[in-house]
């Protein structure tokens, strides 16, 4: 018997080692003109219905694999598995794994008639095609019938996953694929149906499944073929995505008890496997994080949680890091060969009055499969915020290779890994004379430039994504720790949204700083340039939240950074005058109350703890300046808020709270002003300078009283499941939809494949 199947495996790798030279003589063939028949003379047994010997699989293999080299115009036929057209004479020819895919496709046991079926049949290069072809042209009823047939293909295919044989694991996997995919696909349009009763049988679903993914973790973690892993990865995100709302996927509950956790991790801790799977690994992971995360216990959110392997933990953050790498090099090269092209020239020619639409066109597809990834990461696993002040050596030090790298743009969402050269041309170009990188300063670069425009859905999503994680971030203390660490200091070139009114900064010119600086720019730009009819309210209000969260541990921690405050200050009084300008068409959407206050909150902070975390005296008296100076915007706005306040309606309570807040801010409007009117009178100057109202400032604190505020560094920390939860539930939903649409077994070609079993003996 051993001898038997030996020599048929033998005979079944020599058929395809033929094949790639048959393929070289069919093409040699058409290009001398010779006729289709007269190029498929060697080597060719070909199956007809209805007629013909049973033939070995061996002898029929290199037909299965397409030994038999038919013109152009019947390569179309080929797809359904067909080798030639039809005619009037003759039936059409078949591939012998068709035939056998037929065999099961009846309500008769297809090992009857031949005991040997399933072992011939892994040995066929799989169509995938036609086998979910088949499975969808048949209804429910007629599925039905064939139920014990498809039962024992599923079981078959885990069975071939423990051969020694490579092909034949090749096949099973592929095959299971094709299954899952198409019975799920059958699932959509009739009710009733249920997957693993169709799949596998109810009696036998839990031996089986847990065969299957026993199988999928050994292949995972042994030491074989790359090509293996990476088709076992493919084969569980099949599994994962198969249906919109992976928390109704009723096989997951398989996942969950047989985990592969380890196996994911094993990956990621290995160089050599973090190359080739990371990628994969890492969004297989989110996936299985988020499978009814709010219903259950998840034993992927208890694992992922304790994870305290350095090895395995940088892994991850590399991963995540080329990803995001990859985004900011395809935008920046989208945004350099748009500045060197038509647009440029023509606002060269006249002015720069079309430059907001023209970059308006920049725009690269986000991925936000792996920035989940990293939302769960922080989120889930503090030991993981270490992770994203590690530099990456490899992102800085290795050289630009040899051959260029491919410019297609990520597809939205999608499972295609980045280049594994992508980091060393992506991090170093855009920070010239810094040595190391890391994945925070990777991570606030992808976020100026998925925030700077919210209209497009996914980047919305991107950009509350960014939030997010940057909210997780700056509750977190180890991680305000290297934030503001001011021995950790960094050039970080965030993206800024061209604009009319304001000159675009010169790379070159960055200061470097302490990482908490360039938080604070990406808050003060999306302040800045946000400011619309589509007013993005729930973003301003996590903006807000983010730097209140930051002037907290400064606060507490009386660390005095070194910052430009004076651009938040004005950012934050250009937005309270943006609300007052817009409050009717705000008002009809939203409570800018509820914002208004927050912003004001942020000026009361400063003004009552400023003293403990302003760099300087002079900070602090900045800060007095810049209210006197722009008292009109409080003035305005005390108006509007009174007067809402006094009447009865919806906003009578949220005006109410900004009315009480204002009032340290109009003590010291009502303090200030007369006493430097006063200064003008006397000194007979028409208009004081900066320095001027200063002195005035400075000598008259002894006389200003202010109300002590409650509350102001207090906040409330970040909880998922009560606010979120239908955030996640629609974003992973997306993701599972795209990571499906765009999971394609084709991408791991089936003759390369073959090709390297093929010297197995």
């Amino acid at each position: 018997m051993l001898l038997a199947e030996g020599n048929l495996l033998t005979q079944a790798l020599h058929s395809i080692t033929n094949e790639l030279s048959l393929e070289q003589e069919a093409a040699q063939g058409t290009k001398q003109g010779l006729p289709p028949e007269d190029r498929c003379q060697r080597g060719k047994v070909l199956s007809q219905h209805g007629g013909g010997p049973s033939l070995s699989a061996a002898h029929q293999e290199p037909l299965g694999a397409g030994g038999c080299r038919v013109s152009n115009m019947a390569q179309t036929e080929k797809k359904g598995g067909l080798l030639r057209k039809s005619s009037a004479s003759k039936k059409p020819l078949k591939e012998k794994v068709v035939l056998m895919y037929d065999e099961i496709f009846t309500t008769e046991d297809p090992s009857k008639s031949n005991p040997r079926f399933w072992e011939e049949l892994f040995l066929m290069k799989v169509n995938l095609e036609y086998l979910e072809g088949k499975l969808e042209a048949l209804d429910g009823e007629e599925l039905m019938k064939i139920k014990d047939n498809i039962n024992c293909l599923f079981q078959h295919c885990i069975q071939a996953l423990g051969e020694e044989h490579p092909i034949r694991v090749v096949n099973a996997l592929q095959t299971l694929c094709a299954l899952i995919r198409g019975v799920h696909q059958k699932n959509k349009s009739t009710s009733g149906f249920d997957i693993i009763n169709m799949l596998v049988g109810f009696d036998k679903a839990e031996l089986c499944m847990k065969n299957l993914m026993e199988s999928l973790d050994s292949l995972l973690c042994a030491e074989g073929s790359e090509s293996l892993k990476s088709l076992c990865l493919k084969l569980l995100l099949c599994l994962v995505t198969v249906t919109d709302n992976i928390s109704q996927n009723t096989i997951l509950e398989y996942v969950m008890i047989n985990s592969i956790f380890e196996a994911i991790l094993q990956i990621l801790s290995s160089p050599l496997s973090r190359r080739e799977h990371g990628y994969d690994a890492v969004v297989l992971l989110a996936l299985l994080v988020n499978y009814r995360k709010y219903e259950s216990v998840n034993p992927y959110i208890v694992k992922l949680s304790i994870v305290d392997d350095e090895a395995t933990l940088n892994g991850m953050g590399l991963v995540i890091a080329q990803a995001l790498s990859e985004y900011n090099r395809q935008y920046k090269d989208k945004e350099e060969e748009h500045q060197s092209g038509f647009f440029s020239a023509l606002t060269n020619m006249v002015g720069s009055m079309f430059i907001a639409d023209a970059d308006e066109k920049i725009s690269v597809q986000t991925n936000e499969a792996i920035l989940l990834a990293l939302y769960e990461a922080v989120h889930l696993n503090r030991n993981f915020i270490t992770v994203l002040a590690q530099s990456h050596p490899e992102m800085g030090l290795m050289t630009t290779p040899a051959s260029p790298i491919p410019t297609t743009p990520v597809t939205p969402l999608g499972t295609t890994p980045p280049s594994s050269d992508v980091i060393s041309s992506a991090e170093l170009p855009l920070d010239a004379d810094v040595q190391t990188s890391n994945l925070l300063i990777t991570f606030l670069k992808y976020s100026s430039i998925v925030m700077q425009d919210t209209k497009d859905e996914h980047r919305l999503h991107s950009g509350k994504l960014c939030l997010i994680i940057l909210t997780c971030i700056a509750e977190d203390q180890y991680a305000n720790a290297f934030l503001h660490d001011d021995n950790m200091n960094f050039r970080v070139n965030l993206h800024r949204m061209p604009m009319r009114h304001r000159k675009k900064a010169a790379d070159k010119n960055l200061p470097c700083r302490p990482l908490v600086c360039a938080v604070l720019d990406l808050m003060v730009e999306f302040i800045v340039t946000h400011m619309m009819k589509e007013f993005p309210m729930d973003l301003y209000i996590r903006c807000i939240q983010i730097v209140h969260k930051l002037l907290c541990y400064q606060k507490k921690c009386r660390v005095r950074l070194h910052y430009t405050w004076r651009e938040l200050w004005s950012a934050l009084i250009n937005l309270l005058k943006f609300l007052m300008s817009n409050e009717t068409v705000l008002l009809a959407k939203h409570n800018i109350f509820t914002l208004a206050l927050m912003v004001v909150n942020l000026f009361n902070m400063f003004i009552t703890y400023g003293d403990t975390f302003l760099p300087t005296p002079s900070s602090y008296d900045e800060l007095y300046y810049e209210i006197i100076r722009m008292h009109q915007n409080f003035d305005n706005l005390y108006s509007m808020v009174l007067r809402i306040s006094t009447n009865a309606g919806q906003w009578k309570e949220p005006a109410s709270k900004v009315t009480h807040a204002l009032v340290n801010i109009r003590a010291i409007i009502n303090h200030f002003n007369p006493k430097i009117e006063s200064y003008a009178a006397v000194n007979h100057i028409s208009q004081l300078s900066e320095d001027q109202v200063l002195e005035v400032v400075r000598s008259n604190y002894d006389t200003l009283t202010l109300k002590l505020q409650d509350g102001l560094d207090q906040y409330e920390r970040y909880s998922e499941q009560h606010k979120e939860a239908a955030f996640f539930k629609e974003l992973v939903r997306s993701i599972s939809i795209n990571v499906r649409k765009n999971l394609a077994f084709n991408t791991l070609s089936q003759e390369l494949l073959l090709k390297e079993f093929s010297t197995i003996s």
